[in-house]
């Protein structure tokens, strides 16, 4: 009898404990390959610690190889699947074309970054979902203080000190925590003008901070934040950001370069392409994680509507937690599948959630217990070592050598201009906005306002003036609103820009979206934001 081909699409915490679990209990007697478009798992809750010098890079990515024995590893991004050929279409890191031949699949593609259509985020906007966009942001905010500390003029210096951070959430408040102090550690060394601080404000259209946690803890974070130095701005967002600033939705207008994005996430598109049925764009599962009608396809993490069989009627929210555990229970019923074991249906218990805000200062509730200051920041990072599945000694050694020795502020080069965008290679936003027809009028608008110009000078009379034709329709969602990837690295199973790669249709396949903004590029599995555990 031939060795069953299980196919993992996606090595984020789902499909990384899925691979590992299944090694162990295959025992070399199926053949397990991991798509995935980078060789590394990442732990995303410390990923606001590397962006402000705590921890380097590697710490926070895992090997693969290293780690996954028994395991294939395949670098690309899953661009489509075809159920009934069982085959799983992918694009390798330079552009080639493959296909995977499956009995069984796991999907676990995770998340994408959440867009909203609020002009200017495309372009202006920071990411916060992959190692490459957490060092762009440390170079950026390096740069902004140093060019700030050198400059005579106090407008200026004033927007450069200046950080705006969206959403507050896990990995928003964490961001805003950290940066603060990173920021006052850099104007210790590049003093700014008399009078002038850095100025960081958190906002977000929900009531309060942390509003998935506790009251209470909610409060400790709002507490520290603010006694930090954050303006913490609830039931307030951005309506539209420029290269001056960002306008607020209270009519606040504030000069800033720097805008990070932390909103959230959606399920990646991959899903929708599948065919199935969805339920807030993540793919239907029933308790033992079967795609219905689909017995040979798994779906776990943040792409998967799981039943929340505690609460019924409900789905297990997008976190971390559920998709560590639901990867495990998803490697158990695809080996029961294949006559090892027996099925189970995924059940789940949380065990609390941490926030780190930096310093000794942080916020958790392990096992329901509410838990602030020095206590919790041991907690909290007592329980990052015990989840990681790799890098712990180093992880221990960073945080020893940081609480001993000053962190070094120095720009890596990432940076070549003043803005790194987000990514936006998702469906809810177009590059040009409007129907096609709307954005041919537009085009044609354009070159008629070109072309009289031209006319006039030639003639040394004034241009005709231009009427314009109807305005270009605003960008809308696609639906249920991503993991975006910075300059580079291609986010979890994500798709690169359809500029940058070749794609043929077939049936099954991701459309190609063209990614809007420039295209140099810039936001755990979370809240549908990876930052809690």
């Amino acid at each position: 009898m031939s060795r069953p081909r299980i196919v993992i699409v996606g090595a984020g915490f789902a499909g990384y404990r899925a691979a590992r679990t299944l090694a162990r209990m295959s025992r070399g007697k199926a053949d397990i390959t991991l798509l995935n478009p980078t060789d590394y798992f990442l732990y995303l809750p410390l990923l606001p610690q590397v962006a402000v010098g705590i921890l380097e890079p590697r710490r926070v990515a895992v090997s693969l190889s290293g780690t996954l024995r028994r395991v294939r590893l395949v670098l690309g991004e899953a661009d489509g699947i075809e159920m009934d050929a069982r085959t799983v279409h992918y694009t390798d890191p330079e552009g080639g074309e493959g296909t995977l031949g499956y009995d069984r699949l796991v999907l676990a593609v995770g998340s994408v970054n959440k867009l909203l259509p609020i002009p200017g985020i495309a372009e202006h906007a920071h990411g916060f979902r992959g190692l490459p966009e957490a060092l762009y942001l440390r170079d950026h905010v390096t740069r902004q203080i140093e060019l700030a500390a050198a400059t005579d003029d106090p407008g200026t210096c004033s927007a450069r000190c200046t950080f705006v951070v969206v959403g507050a959430g896990y990995t928003g408040t964490e961001v805003a925590a950290h940066g603060r102090m990173f920021t006052d550690s850099l104007v210790r060394r590049h003093p700014l003008r008399e009078g002038m601080r850095p100025r960081w404000m958190l906002l977000d259209i929900a009531p309060r901070v942390l509003p998935e946690m506790d009251e209470r803890l909610s409060d400790t974070a709002d507490r520290v934040l603010r006694q930090r130095g954050v303006e913490v701005r609830m039931g307030t967002s951005v309506k539209e950001a420029t290269h001056d600033g960002v306008l607020l939705t209270d009519g606040e207008f504030v000069r800033t370069r720097s805008l990070v994005w932390c909103v959230g996430v959606r399920p990646d598109p991959l899903v929708e392409s599948t065919g199935q049925p969805l339920e807030r764009g993540r793919l239907v599962v029933d308790p033992f994680l079967q795609v219905p009608g689909r017995p040979e396809v798994f779906a776990c993490g943040d792409a998967a509507a799981v039943p929340d069989l505690d609460n019924p009627g409900r789905f297990t929210p997008m976190t971390a937690q559920h998709a560590w555990r639901q990867g495990k229970a998803a490697a158990v019923n695809v080996a029961a599948s294949c006559g090892v074991g027996e099925r189970r249906p995924y059940r789940h218990r949380d065990l609390g959630f941490v926030v780190d805000l930096g310093g000794m200062q942080a916020a958790a509730d392990p096992l329901g217990i509410p838990l602030s200051g020095p206590v919790a920041g041991a907690v909290t990072r007592g329980y990052h070592l015990a989840a990681m599945p790799g890098n712990r000694v180093r992880v221990a050694a960073d945080w020893l050598l940081d609480a001993v020795l000053p962190r070094q502020s120095v720009q890596l080069g990432l940076v070549r201009s003043w803005s790194v965008p987000l990514d936006t290679a998702s469906p809810e936003l177009a590059r040009v906005p409007g129907r096609p027809e709307e954005r041919e009028e537009a085009d044609e608008n354009i070159t008629e306002i070109i072309d009289n110009t031209e006319k006039a000078q030639l003639a040394g009379a004034e241009p005709a003036p231009h009427r314009p034709g109807p305005e270009p329709a605003k960008s809308r969602p696609g639906g249920e609103p991503a993991k975006s990837r910075p300059g580079g690295e291609p986010a979890r199973n994500q798709p690169e820009p359809a500029g940058n790669r070749k794609t043929k249709p077939a049936a099954g396949r991701r459309g190609a979206h063209p990614a809007p903004g420039p295209v140099k590029r810039d936001d755990t599995s979370a809240e549908g934001d990876q930052g809690d555990s």
